[in-house]
């Protein structure tokens, strides 16, 4: 059973840093996409960012490019979110997922994605 339990969410103030963590067990995901979506209350859950299998092609949403990176460790059968200098729109719970299919180009598209985890709050207080 594939699970991605993501971690390293919490409560930061305005321009602070977090690193989240999505680990996969139950299949190894060496060879697909991997991506990252939030969801903000009230709003739809929106792309943030993906990587290739290998990490050499990231995607990032206009929102936070500049100051967040996506990076994996094949290794590890993980995906990391490193954001930057937060902001209070960037408040959400943050959903780590991996696309089954060993797709190229990487899509920002959420029904491409097949396993999701469950979420991890991250919080911006100004």
């Amino acid at each position: 059973q594939v699970q991605l339990v993501e971690s390293g969410g919490g409560l930061v103030q305005v321009g602070d840093s977090l690193r989240l963590s999505c680990a996969a067990s139950g299949r190894t995901f060496n060879k697909n996409p991997m991506g990252w979506f939030r969801q903000a209350p009230g709003k739809e859950r929106e792309f943030v960012a993906a990587i290739t299998w290998n990490g050499v092609y990231t995607r990032y949403a206009d929102s936070v490019k500049g100051r967040f990176t996506i990076s994996r460790d094949n290794a590890k059968n993980t995906v990391y979110l490193q954001m930057n200098s937060l902001k209070p729109e960037d408040a959400a719970v943050y959903y780590c997922a991996v696309d089954a299919i060993e797709r190229w180009p990487i899509s920002v598209l959420e029904s491409a994605y097949d396993y999701w985890g469950q979420g991890t709050q991250v919080t911006v207080s100004s």
